[in-house]
């Protein structure tokens, strides 16, 4: 069993922790990622698969993950087809070639965030991120009130028909829920993906 497999076998064990009302904090599952880490003698930032590619296949691949995203289209299912079908993936091939089916699986929608200097992949359901409290008091650079972050779960996305901005619903740890409005407008400042690495 290598590590993405051991990562997400202690994955699924996280959400069966929160699904018996028994979740572990974020930073509780952080020491036991870490902890396997360290025992299979990894370094901490290849956690990250992108850590892997050159600046410029890394570049290519970004390129690739926006395009299919602006056609609402799912980017791994495209390259996965074309690997099934044998067909050429373009500037995206040597991804094929170089690393393979099980690197491929191993990416996640943070990983490719860290990288994404626009941000602009989007959402899903499912997607763990953090918000800050600026989404519910005030907060300031200075004083009494400062920003702070909180892990979550987007349980919810849904598009105005009227406007096309995004209301999502986030699920904290608690089982607290919070909808936000404007997610990629105005609101956009006040989420993040978080950290694979941390």
């Amino acid at each position: 069993m290598g590590f993405a497999e051991l990562k997400a076998a202690l994955q699924l064990a996280f959400r069966q922790c929160l699904v018996n009302g028994a979740p572990l904090s974020d930073r509780q599952q952080q020491i036991l990622l870490e902890s396997l880490t360290t025992t299979l003698n990894l370094d901490p930032a290849s956690g990250n698969p992108l850590t892997l590619l050159t600046p410029e296949e890394r570049q290519a691949l970004l390129v690739f993950v926006r395009q299919q995203t602006a056609q609402n289209q799912d980017w791994k299912a495209t390259l996965l087809n074309d690997w099934l079908q044998q067909q050429d993936s373009g500037r995206v091939q040597f991804l094929r070639e170089k690393y393979g089916v099980q690197w491929l699986q191993q990416v996640e929608q943070s990983h490719l965030a860290v990288y994404d200097e626009e941000e602009t992949l989007p959402l899903s359901v499912g997607d763990r991120i953090e918000v800050n409290n600026g989404l519910w008091e005030w907060v300031q650079t200075t004083g009494p009130c400062q920003r702070e972050w909180f892990a979550c779960t987007v349980v919810g996305l849904k598009t105005s028909p009227v406007d096309g901005q995004v209301t999502g619903t986030v699920r904290f740890d608690d089982g607290a829920e919070y909808e936000i409005q404007a997610m990629y407008d105005w609101n956009r400042p006040n989420w993040r993906w978080p950290n694979p690495a941390r």
